[in-house]
């Protein structure tokens, strides 16, 4: 298996035309890298505050794409790899090519306009994921034209896996669990955090040229150690931090394969842990467990949150809470829904949301264990990497 398949967007677009048929919409369209990439299989290669793009997906019709000329062989090798799910696609320029050339930013919105005339969109009532930037503008040309920001709508289309994403998600854990056994046989005292990761990285990137040559891999991580680590993301200043004997070390690793992401964090002990710590990561693991235990189609998303939240408020350290469980994850690290610890609707089979409920002391650390995992009738948990304390011990 490699890239997403025309099967795929089959789904998405039969779910596409269902919310335009209940909305009364004549088209939808796309202006962010992710939802982008969610019609059309292209990973944008452009910033799109300063390069904007649009994705068309017409109710009646093939879809159309107008991106920035930077994007212009980037698109021409995917469209070769026959990975793309729209062969309409107009560039426009950037650069001074003559005195009468388009300015970008002022002449977005004409352009964009012309290109919704063309097909017939120009007084269509069209759902869009966002009217920030140059596309809010889009209708100051065309006044029969109404474009209506329906993001949350678009973003439940998001939900619900296809089967071929979560068989993405799950190679790309096995690659997390490769990633993480790596780890667990390199975190030693002395070494500098960032050479770790950057070490790390490069083996993982070794590792992913055997395994899925020719497809797109990418990896987000890093590693928090001692009382650093009771930042969840860090102190903001580690250059020079050193792991040291005793410590409490946070590895986070974030995998990304042909769009689809997952998350897998650990927790290790350099040496053998005090009683504080394996009590604290006890409580931890505990709460990481009672999340994914509520994982279940029908319960509702709150129920994640609540259960986690159980478990450390139980053993007295309510407090030291500092996010919410986890999130929905998918075709980005921080996938829709974004309010799960308030949210009361009932789990749909074959979303997937990360577990990663955590304990912070300052002034000793953090203490989190991370899953990816898809909502069933049973749990699946896709990283399988060691959890259990005698597994996140480390010798020195």
């Amino acid at each position: 298996m490699g890239f997403l398949s025309a099967e795929v967007f089959a789904a998405r677009r039969a779910a596409m035309n269902a919310l335009m048929d209940r909305e009364g919409l004549d088209a939808l369209a796309f202006t962010t890298a992710d939802f982008v990439q969610f019609a059309t299989n292209f990973n944008l290669d452009v910033q799109t505050w300063e390069r904007p793009v649009l994705s068309v997906v017409p109710r009646t019709g093939d879809p159309f794409c107008l991106l920035n000329e930077l994007s212009t062989h980037h698109f021409r090798m995917a469209s070769e790899r026959s990975q793309l799910w729209v062969e309409e696609v107009h560039f426009y320029d950037e650069h001074r090519s003559g005195a009468n050339a388009p300015r970008l930013l002022p002449d977005w919105p004409r352009i964009a306009g012309e290109l919704l005339l063309a097909h017939g969109l120009e007084q269509g009532r069209i759902g869009i994921d966002s009217l920030g930037g140059p596309v809010g503008k889009v209708p100051l040309g065309f006044p029969e034209l109404e474009l209506l920001a329906i993001a949350p709508a678009l973003r439940d289309l998001r939900l619900v896996k296809h089967p071929e994403e979560l068989e993405l998600m799950r190679r790309a854990a096995e690659m997390s669990d490769w990633a993480q056994d790596l780890y667990r046989e390199n975190i030693r005292p002395g070494r500098l955090l960032q050479e770790l990761d950057a070490s790390m990285h490069a083996r993982i990137f070794e590792e992913a040229a055997e395994r899925f040559p020719g497809e797109h891999f990418e990896v987000r991580g890093y590693t928090l150690s001692g009382p650093a680590s009771a930042s969840p993301h860090g102190n903001g200043a580690l250059t020079g931090l050193r792991i040291e004997e005793g410590d409490g070390v946070v590895n986070i690793v974030i995998p990304r394969l042909n769009g689809m992401v997952i998350e897998n964090e650990r927790t290790y002990f350099v040496g053998q842990p005090s009683e504080r710590q394996a009590d604290l990561y006890g409580v931890a693991l505990r709460a990481n467990q009672a999340a994914i235990g509520q994982m279940v189609t029908g319960n509702p998303v709150s129920a994640i949150e609540d259960a986690a939240r159980a478990e450390i408020e139980s053993a007295g350290f309510g407090a030291q809470i500092r996010h919410r469980t986890g999130h929905g994850i998918g075709l980005v690290g921080h996938e829709f829904p974004d309010d799960m610890a308030f949210l009361d609707r009932p789990l749909l089979a074959g979303e997937v949301y990360s577990a990663e409920p955590g304990v912070y002391v300052y002034g000793v650390g953090g203490f989190r264990v991370d899953d990816t995992v898809v909502i069933g009738e049973r749990p699946e948990v896709l990283t399988s990497s060691p959890r259990e304390l005698e597994s996140v011990i480390l010798p020195v």
